[in-house]
């Protein structure tokens, strides 16, 4: 669940500057969904800091599913 903490942004922030592509947003249920794509190493650095997540946040979980890239994601984008 999220409300109000800027996890969407405190991810393209991180996913930014670990130089991964993908995108992030917020479910209709108050968790957030992301698809990254970048060298395994730089995604599991984005998990563990998704794990502690942006000031004022309480992150209780985060699930993962490995799958191969697509390799047609560009950039990282904040979806509505």
């Amino acid at each position: 669940m999220v409300q109000g903490v800027g996890y969407r942004f405190f991810t393209q922030r991180v996913a930014e500057e670990l130089q991964l592509s993908g995108w992030v947003r917020n479910l209709p249920d108050g968790r957030v969904q992301a698809e990254v794509e970048g060298p395994r190493p730089r995604v599991e650095e984005l998990l563990a800091r998704l794990r502690v997540g942006p000031r004022l946040s309480s992150v209780t979980d985060v699930a993962v599913t490995w799958k191969a890239a697509g390799g047609t994601a560009r950039g990282f984008l904040v979806e509505p």
